[in-house]
Order: structure tokens, then sequence, then C-alpha cells
């Protein structure tokens, strides 16, 4: 009895991608022993589409700005450069996922930036 159903792109045995079907008659999960048969994708169409953010809405607009306005919550920590307490922070996933995010501190006074890997 399958505990996962409907698209046929997945696996109904553990949910896994399938790949796609290629000379063999049947696809075969990468993580289980389901099969299927090749003919169970006959007709099945595959569309994607890939939209692009406005360049104006991006983040990399804004940081080209000298005027622009820095955005997120002061926290206290001291500049490195101005030796003065208060700057912002954002993270990003930088490295692997199963590595710590990388956070970059923005001073509020002399905006030099500065970077920690957590």
């Amino acid at each position: 009895m399958s505990c996962f159903a409907g698209d046929p792109n997945f696996c109904p045995e553990c949910g896994n991608v399938l790949p796609l079907p290629g000379m063999q008659d049947t696809v075969r999960c990468p993580r289980c022993t389901f099969c299927i048969p090749v003919a169970e994708f006959s007709g099945q169409e595959i569309r994607s589409t890939v939209i692009f953010n406005p360049v104006e809405q991006s983040s990399v607009a804004l940081q080209d700005e000298e005027d622009s306005e820095l955005k997120g919550a002061v926290i206290d920590r001291r500049c490195s450069r101005c030796n003065k307490e208060g700057m912002i922070y954002h993270t990003r996933q930088m490295r692997s996922a199963d590595e710590g995010q990388t956070v970059f501190f923005t001073c509020i006074h002399c905006r030099y930036q500065e970077k920690e890997d957590s």
C-alpha cells in the first residue's frame, strides 16, 4: 500500500523525486525499490517558467546607492572601525546547507561592513 499518492513525478512509496524516463522500459526510484513502467508517463508534458525580478526591486540596487537608508534591527555590537555601538545585521546561507549561516553586520554610523560565520 502506497503512503504517497498523486503526482507521477514522485515515488508513491517514499515521496522521492523520480528520475526522468530514459532508454529503459521502467523508471526506478533511487531511494527505494519502487519501479513504474515508462508507459505511465506517456502524453505527460512538463513545463517550467523562470521569472526574474526587476533590478529596481532587488537588494543589489539598494546596496549600490550611497544614500540608501539602512534597514534592520539595531543590535548592541561595537564597530571595529569607528568603535561606536550600533550595527544592523542580515543573514545569508553562503556555505553548504549543513553549515551555519553567514551573518553580515553594517555599522549605522560609518557603514563599515563585517561578516561572521556562525
